[in-house]
């Protein structure tokens, strides 16, 4: 009943014109830039950070949440008519996708995208709703020590489940918690790290790495593609699967959804890492091992119903918690940091019409992307059509108009070019920018918990092996760099890593 009374609140915030406004802006930006090849919902979200400022706080996180799972959405529009995903987590939907519509069968492609995904979106957001409440009370019995040795789980998650070198995830990691402390001590407010620098005794902001790392690097990367795109809407001739295509995707929709919502939740995971999942099971548990990689339907339905319900779920621990699971979620604490939201279980009760708007308009939005990515497919492919050197200078332009607006200072629009040429670098030497950013958000609030935990304890280093929950929490950690240190799961790793 309690459930109920919830979601009614929810549903009459998220039901305002305003509200229902910002959800639908939401949805078409992460549509439109789920097609447009190369950009991403990190990056569009790290741009239109400044923008936020403006709007009210509810407002704000809905478009940002629909930019988010409507990302999704349009990445596979792309990945299946024209070979090239939209973002990271329709990789694996155009090695079937793709084929599907090389064989006259792009409508079913994309239908079967669409149902999988709008099926596995409701789903999340049910979990989301059953499990918000419950995880919320548990998280008030965390106490310093248990929230530090949480984020270590969190930081050794996003090292283990993050592709590519350990070393470098690893590397990476360090080097956004070293970032993070840049700025005043927040217990004696001596000046760390700021060079004598009056625009750093602040700390650097979140806005400026975040544009710069994700935006900016992803422009300069972007200018290296080449632009020939081969697209197959002239096949488009029907939508609706077969009887046959019906009793094939339903179980793959079943098990993708299954898998997106656990793998969502996991720090370090996401969209990406359950579409691979996903596509994976259906390779091991299809009767049709043979079309896989030809135009099974079922490497369509699968990777697209995990990475919408990844991309739902992985708001439970942010929401819960505090904690982000993932590089789309830390830009979300620095949304909420933006409206002076402290992230984690006192949202729920000092701004439940935010928490609950936030659930119900995830149902909203995934009605608004089932309405708009099928009729507006010729329009959405059209857009391909538009040269990127022509795209790039008006997002810049944008970017830095947004990075100056919020502080009014110019040495951020300096600060985010300075990290777009390091995240430009970062790509070249093949190390991964997500970790580092999980690192920058979590380091600040790790050093604090650590310091509070001491000193409630008198300085006494055992207190986080003496509460249970936080010894729990370490041991769990200390499996998962056991598990990924075993040779089989390390080789199959590397494996993984160098068919990416």
């Amino acid at each position: 009943m309690e459930l109920i009374n919830n979601l009614a609140l929810g549903f009459s915030t998220a039901l305002t014109l305003q509200n229902l406004l910002y959800c639908f802006l939401g949805c078409l930006l992460g549509t439109m830039i789920g097609v447009l090849p190369g950009l991403g919902p990190i990056a569009t979200i790290a741009m239109l950070l400044p923008a936020t400022y403006a709007l009210p706080p509810i407002a704000a996180l809905i478009m940002l949440a629909g930019i988010y799972y409507g990302a999704q959405y349009g990445g596979s529009t792309t990945a299946i008519l024209v070979n090239i995903p939209g973002e990271s987590a329709s990789v694996v939907t155009a090695i079937d996708g793709y084929q599907m519509a090389r064989r006259g069968r792009a409508g079913v492609a994309l239908f079967t995208a669409g149902f999988g995904s709008f099926f596995a979106g409701c789903v999340a957001t049910l979990v989301l709703a059953a499990f918000a409440a419950p995880l919320s009370q548990i998280a008030f019995k965390f106490g310093p020590a248990e929230y530090f040795s949480l984020m270590i789980l969190g930081l050794v998650g996003a090292v283990v489940l993050a592709s590519g070198s350990l070393i470098k995830a690893i590397g990476m990691i360090i080097l956004g918690l070293l970032l993070g402390l840049v700025g005043t001590d927040v217990n004696s407010g001596a000046a760390r790290y700021s060079f004598d620098i009056p625009e750093l005794m602040d700390g650097i902001g979140f806005v400026a790495i975040a544009m710069g790392v994700f935006g900016f690097a992803e422009i300069m990367g972007n200018l290296e593609q080449r632009e020939h795109r081969e697209t197959f809407l002239n096949k488009l001739t029907t939508l609706w699967p077969s009887k046959e295509d019906f009793k094939r995707m339903v179980p793959s929709i079943l098990r993708g959804t299954t898998i997106g919502s656990i793998l969502g939740i996991l720090p370090g995971g996401g969209a990406p890492l359950a579409a691979f999942s996903a596509y994976t099971l259906e390779k091991k548990t299809s009767k049709h091992h043979a079309e896989f990689g030809k135009g099974a339907i079922e490497g369509v339905a699968g990777p697209e119903s995990a990475n919408n319900a990844a991309s739902q779920t992985s708001f439970i621990p942010l929401l819960t918690l505090g904690i982000p699971p993932n590089a789309v979620m830390a830009l979300m604490v620095g949304a909420m940091t933006i409206h002076n939201i402290q992230p984690g279980p006192q949202v729920m009760t000092s701004n439940p019409a935010l928490f609950w708007g936030l659930i119900a308009s995830m149902w909203v939005g995934n009605l608004m992307l089932i309405i708009l990515n099928l009729p507006l497919i010729g329009i959405w492919v059209k857009m391909l059509k538009i040269p990127y050197r022509h795209l790039y200078p008006a997002i810049l332009v944008f970017c830095c108009i947004g990075v100056y607006t919020v502080n009014n200072n110019t040495f951020d629009v300096f600060m985010t070019a300075a990290f777009g040429v390091i995240g430009y670098l970062f790509v070249k030497l093949g190390c991964e920018a997500p970790p580092l950013l999980l690192g920058f958000v979590l380091g600040p609030m790790m050093e604090e918990n650590f310091r509070r935990a001491l000193l409630l304890s008198r300085g006494d280093f055992s207190v986080f092996f003496t509460r249970p929950l936080s010894l729990a929490l370490l041991i769990a950690a200390a499996l998962l760099v056991v598990i990924v240190a075993l040779p089989a799961v390390k080789k199959t790793r590397e494996e993984a890593f160098a068919e990416d």
